[in-house]
């Protein structure tokens, strides 16, 4: 069956076309077109005059809807997805927290089974493990019970357990790190920098052994530090000066406006890709929480649109939506549209080496589409060309 989209401003990766058509065939774009082409055969699907983009792919995401990917079953992935379907992700990364191997490895089985089950929500991806190799004095909202240095005998148990791993995220500084992030990349896994200590040289050296993203940039990690009255660039620096990617949570809460601004003009829309890194809270009312699995987690409190420790001196992750992050971009940082629905989709896509199926409005990729008006309210949520949201 053909699907038709029509009456709507498509958003692909250099223009804007207005009253343009969208062709869909067996869950690919069969074509984009100007003007209201003639598809015989085809339904057509009204988009009132709203954008017509390319699905927002959510590369780092722990939760919401009430659930987390830590919880251990299978229903706490199916949920997680539909709700996040719900404002335009059509494409997620699940991620773990910091836990012991067993949990981590629970964690494995779980998604895989969930994986042949989700029919209804945003398609995962594969898993992100976040941890548990991590600096103590970076950790964040990260438990520290758990985190420890890379131990090659514990990292080849879980990779040799499962396939589904697509990207790890370490502190590089760490003893083994180096040889951690050279085996990631061995294996087509995505080795990234997270919850660091580490200074410039020691990025240079993981950027040269296969780490080549930045975890949430300026979210626990160092900037510039003096050491015997001598400064040294921190991991926020390096990640500017460096041809390293970053991802940034564009919460607008843990990154203000002027440093969304920032990040933007230095590392550019290709370089810069949007995450929710949403936790439990993502879509639920304000009030006490859990960080992790309910069964060993963090209490936290979601106010003031993000979650925070039960001291308040720190966020203990976001409570952000796609949506969300793609209007604070346009309207807090003042970036066009077609460069962050480019940061939502097209450089996420790249970044994880699916750019060749995913991320764009073209010829030939699946067909993940978000419609949605002037404000970045969704309508309708479309994952490999079947309508899995719609308001």
């Amino acid at each position: 069956m053909k699907i038709k989209i029509t009456n709507g401003i498509i958003l692909t990766p250099f223009r804007a076309i207005k009253n343009g058509t969208v062709v869909i065939e067996n869950g690919k774009i069969l074509g984009v077109h100007e003007g209201n082409a003639e598809v015989p055969d085809a339904t057509e699907m009204d988009a009132k005059g709203q954008y017509i983009a390319p699905g927002f792919i959510d590369i780092h995401v722990h939760g919401g809807g009430g659930f987390d990917f830590m919880d251990g079953t299978e229903e706490a992935f199916l949920k997680i997805a539909e709700l996040h379907a719900q404002y335009g992700t059509t494409s997620l990364v699940p991620t773990t927290l910091t836990a012991e191997k067993e949990d981590l490895l629970q964690t494995l089985d779980v998604y895989e089974n969930a994986n042949r089950q989700n029919t209804k929500g945003a398609a995962f991806l594969g898993i992100h493990l976040e941890g548990p190799y991590f600096a103590l004095s970076q950790r964040g909202a990260q438990d520290p019970r758990y985190i420890r240095n890379p131990d090659p005998a514990e990292y080849e148990e879980i990779l040799s357990h499962s396939s589904s791993i697509v990207r790890w995220s370490a502190a590089p500084e760490l003893e083994g790190a180096i040889a951690f992030g050279q085996r990631l990349r061995q294996k087509g896994i995505l080795a990234a920098i997270a919850h660091t200590d580490a200074f410039y040289d020691d990025v240079l050296a993981a950027y040269e052994n296969g780490y080549s993203l930045v975890t949430h940039l300026y979210s626990a990690m160092s900037g510039v530090t003096r050491k015997n009255a001598f400064r040294y660039a921190g991991v926020i620096e390096s990640a500017f000066l460096l041809d390293l990617d970053v991802e940034i949570i564009g919460d607008g809460i843990h990154l203000p406006a002027p440093l969304l601004k920032l990040i933007y003009k230095i590392k550019g829309a290709d370089r810069t890709a949007l995450i929710t890194d949403a936790m439990r809270g993502a879509g639920m009312p304000e009030g006490e929480s859990t960080l992790g699995s309910l069964k060993n987690g963090l209490k936290v409190i979601i106010e003031d649109g993000v979650a925070k420790m039960p001291d308040r001196t720190s966020f203990a992750g976001s409570v952000a939506t796609f949506d969300r992050l793609v209007r604070n971009m346009v309207y807090m940082a003042d970036v066009s549209l077609l460069e962050a629905v480019r940061m939502a989709s097209t450089t996420p896509a790249r970044i994880m080496g699916l750019d060749n199926r995913k991320g764009s409005l073209a010829k030939g990729k699946d067909a993940d589409i978000v419609i949605f008006d002037e404000n970045i309210n969704v309508s309708r949520t479309m994952v490999g060309g079947k309508v899995i949201y719609s308001k």
